[in-house]
């Protein structure tokens, strides 16, 4: 598990401000557009493309329009959000849905508040198998075995995940197929580990969100998008934003004022795609995202940057359902168990 932590100015303006002098302290707490606060935010997230929103917040200033001190951590997957948010130690966390739902299965103390993205899946296959599946559709894949005298293999993230789930609804509720039987699906890790399976060209396939079937492409690593979750489950759920019990129902202004500043982050990267792909870039590192890459992302169909969460409420349905049947909740969550829209709404008065 990678974990980083990073501070906002205001808990810089804090830190600073014994060594700095009232007067000091005063003068730039002016120019960072508040004083100081006794509040605290703790904020997870991982670095990947559907949490632009944190990019955003943190590169733009805006966790500085919040009155508290932000502190927001990096955590490499979602198990590993899972299980720190589980001990109670984080307010808001920015990862999949389906983490989020496990969270909520397991606590009962926390809710979805927003949405980060929508319709983020893209099914990749090998061109090989992206020219046979344009002319036979599902029959495709097993014309692959017969040629290949092996399944076609997915390879994606771990079962339960979104890119799993997404992956293996398509198959099922789309294909017809059998996701146990008519293909192979192997579980990589995270984002990571797939981009260097297609690199290596060691597996046949992957459901996965941007930047990396951009990445595929402008790197020619032989790989087409056969499938896009926009075209068959609309609203298709990925990253969300999820809230504590105790920031929702003890801290509402607070909790508000956050989604505010969501609502602001996700209206700018639809407004300056260039200079939040930068910011994408220098968060999850320039080295796996150069700011080119980053910004080709941004014009792909699965970069649908949203807040509102009744716009994946459909979708948050079906995953729910297929969460249970795979184990990863005791119970199939309902819409009212996973969300709360109340504030998000307030804000959207």
């Amino acid at each position: 598990m990678t974990k980083q932590t990073r501070s906002t100015r205001r808990r810089y303006l804090q830190a600073t401000g014994g060594a700095l002098g009232a007067a000091g302290l005063t003068a730039l707490a002016g120019c960072s557009g508040g004083g100081g606060s006794t509040e605290s935010l703790s904020v997870a997230y991982m670095p990947i493309y559907p949490d632009m929103q944190h990019f955003v917040m943190e590169k733009e200033g805006y966790y500085d329009a919040l009155d508290a001190d932000v502190e927001a951590t990096e955590f490499s997957d979602g198990p590993s959000i899972v299980q720190a948010y589980a001990t109670g130690d984080y307010d808001v966390a920015l990862f999949g849905v389906v983490p989020a739902m496990i969270v909520i299965d397991k606590t009962g103390f926390a809710k979805v508040t927003a949405a980060n993205i929508q319709n983020a899946m893209q099914i990749l296959a090998r061109d090989e198998f992206a020219a046979m599946y344009d002319e036979q559709g599902k029959d495709a894949f097993a014309a692959w075995e017969a040629e290949k005298g092996e399944k076609f293999t997915f390879g994606t993230f771990p079962p339960g995940s979104v890119p799993d789930i997404l992956l293996r609804y398509w198959l099922e509720q789309e294909l017809g197929l059998d996701p146990g039987s008519d293909v192979n699906i192997e579980s990589l890790g995270g984002a990571g580990p797939v981009r260097q399976a297609l690199a290596a060209g060691k597996i046949d396939g992957t459901s996965i969100m941007e930047p990396v079937p951009t990445i595929a492409n402008e790197k020619g690593m032989g790989y087409s998008s056969i499938a896009w979750a926009g075209d068959f489950m609309p609203g298709q759920p990925a990253a969300v934003t999820m809230m504590h019990d105790d920031l929702r129902n003890d801290r509402p202004e607070l909790a508000k004022s956050f989604l505010e500043q969501h609502k602001k982050a996700t209206a700018f990267t639809e407004n300056n795609p260039d200079a939040a792909a930068k910011h994408a870039s220098d968060v999850i590192g320039s080295d796996a995202l150069p700011v080119d890459l980053a910004r080709k992302a941004m014009d792909s169909p699965a970069s649908d940057f949203i807040s509102n969460p009744h716009q994946i409420e459909s979708g948050t349905e079906t995953f729910a359902a297929y969460a249970n049947r795979l184990g990863k909740t005791s119970t199939e969550l309902s819409v009212d168990q996973i969300f709360d829209y109340s504030l998000y709404d307030s804000v959207s008065e």
